[in-house]
C-alpha cells in the first residue's frame, strides 16, 4: 500500500498497523518449519492424543514461536533497520509502534503456554515456555550482539518443537526426542552460516558478530563441515539404536550423505564474491529440504511400520 511508508524508520511516528503487520511479526516462513517439526514430533510419538487436542498442541507451538519472533523483532528493531534483508519489517519500516509489538509478543506467548498446559500436560507447557524464553532472553538479548557463537548456542531454541510435540502426547521426554533435539541443534550452524556467507555484508553493516564477519569465510566454511559431522551422526543414530525403522534409517543415510557432500563443497570452496557463492546457496536451500524430508520419513516410519 503506497500510503504505508517504508521510509519512516525506527523511532519515527509509526503508522497504524494492520493484521498483515502482526502476521509479519511472527516470521511466517520460519514458522512453517517450526510447526512442521513439532507436528512430526507429535505424530511420531507412541500413544494417542485426541485430534482436537493434537491440533491445539500444534497451534500452541505456532503461537509460541510467533511470540518469540515478535519479541525478537521488538528487541532488534534497530538492527533490522540496518540490513536490507530485514529493513522492510513492520518496526524498522515504521508501520508499527514498538510497544504494540511488545504487547503482542508477550500476550501471544503467555496464551500459548497456558493453552498448552490446559490442552495437553504440564511438561509440554514448561518446555514451550522454556523455548520462548530461551529464544528471547538467551539468543536475542544475551548472545546475538555479543558472540559469533550466537547461532551455535541459540540453535537450541529451534530444536524444541519436536520435543514439545512428543511431550504433548506422552507426557515425557526420552532418547528419541532428545536425538531429534540434537539433530536440529547441530543442523542450525551449517544452515545459518551457509546463509551468512552470502549475506555477510548485511550482518557487518548491522554490527552483528556472525561467524563470517568475525572469523572470515575460510574459517566459517570449515565450521560448516565440522558441525555437519555430528549432525549426521545424530540424524542416523535412531536407526541402529532401534528407535526407528528402515524407512527413516535409509532416508537419513541418503539425505545425510548428500548434506555432507554439499558441506564439503562449501568447506573447500575458494569463492570470495558473495554474488557467486553457489555452493553456499545450494547448501542453505538443501538444508531446509533435508529437515523436511528427514522428519517426514520419521512420521512415515511410525505410521507404516507401527
Amino acid at each position: 500500500m503506497a500510503s504505508r511508508s517504508l521510509d519512516a524508520g525506527v523511532g519515527a511516528q509509526a503508522l497504524p498497523a494492520d493484521w498483515r503487520d502482526f502476521l509479519a511479526l511472527t516470521k511466517p516462513r520460519v514458522l512453517s518449519l517450526v510447526v512442521y517439526t513439532g507436528l512430526c514430533g507429535l505424530l511420531a510419538a507412541p500413544g494417542h492424543i485426541h485430534p482436537v487436542l493434537g491440533f491445539a498442541a500444534i497451534l500452541c507451538i505456532a503461537l509460541g514461536a510467533g511470540a518469540a519472533a515478535a519479541l525478537n523483532q521488538w528487541y532488534e528493531a534497530d538492527l533490522d533497520a540496518k540490513m536490507r534483508r530485514t529493513a522492510g519489517r513492520p518496526l524498522p519500516a515504521g508501520r508499527m509502534e514498538r510497544q504494540s509489538a511488545l504487547h503482542f509478543g508477550v500476550g501471544l506467548g503467555v496464551f500459548s503456554v497456558l493453552l498448552m498446559g490446559l490442552a495437553t500436560n504440564v511438561l509440554a507447557a514448561i518446555v514451550l515456555a522454556v523455548s520462548i524464553l530461551f529464544y528471547v532472553l538467551v539468543y536475542t538479548v544475551w548472545l546475538k550482539r555479543r558472540t559469533p557463537q550466537n547461532i551455535v548456542i541459540g540453535g537450541a531454541a529451534g530444536a524444541f518443537p519436536a520435543v514439545i510435540g512428543w511431550a504433548a502426547v506422552t507426557g515425557e521426554i526420552n532418547l528419541l526426542p532428545a536425538l531429534l533435539f540434537a539433530l536440529v541443534f547441530l543442523w542450525t550452524p551449517p544452515h545459518s552460516w551457509a546463509l551468512g556467507l552470502y549475506i555477510k555484508s548485511d550482518y557487518a553493516a548491522a554490527g552483528v558478530p556472525m561467524m563470517p564477519v568475525v572469523a572470515g569465510q575460510k574459517a566459517t566454511r570449515l565450521q560448516v563441515l565440522l558441525y555437519t559431522l555430528p549432525m549426521v551422526a545424530a540424524a542416523i543414530a535412531p536407526w541402529p539404536l532401534g528407535l526407528t525403522g528402515a524407512i527413516h534409517g535409509v532416508t537419513s543415510v541418503i539425505l545425510s550423505a548428500v548434506f555432507l557432500a554439499l558441506s564439503a563443497r562449501v568447506a573447500f570452496s575458494t569463492q570470495t564474491d558473495q554474488a557467486l557463492m553457489k555452493p553456499e546457496r545450494i547448501l542453505f536451500r538443501y538444508s531446509i529440504l533435508y529437515l523436511f524430508l528427514l522428519f517426514g520419513a520419521l512420521v512415515a516410519d511410525r505410521v507404516i511400520l507401527a
